[in-house]
């Protein structure tokens, strides 16, 4: 009878600054590298592919880009978010801002 091992190892390249920050991630979060790659393996099979879509982000449209009604219609639907108390406060904005900044640098 053949014996199962209980793990296998998994070697990767990874960039060192991408491998610093998600590792830092993981730290923060109480999870090992190993419990992470795992859990994104058994999500692979439950999906039968990768558990999120790879797509090329579409840039934000410009207002040069925009019809006059576009941007009225735009600014409408915002001014009709922020009276019904559906926006951000300026600081949560602003933080949002800076994730994606820093995100960006990747």
């Amino acid at each position: 009878m053949a014996i199962k091992t209980k793990s296998a190892n998994v070697m990767a390249r990874v960039e060192p600054e991408v491998k610093e920050r998600a590792e830092q991630v993981m730290a923060q979060l109480g999870l090992p590298v190993s419990v992470v790659i795992n859990a994104l393996y058994r999500q692979i099979i439950m999906n039968n592919g990768l558990p999120f879509s790879l797509l090329i982000p579409t840039p934000p449209v410009s207002r040069a880009q925009m019809t006059d009604d576009e941007f009225n219609e735009m600014m409408l639907k915002g001014l009709k978010q922020a009276k019904a108390g559906q926006g951000k406060s300026l600081d949560e904005a602003f933080q949002i801002l800076e994730r994606g900044l820093k995100n960006d640098n990747l």
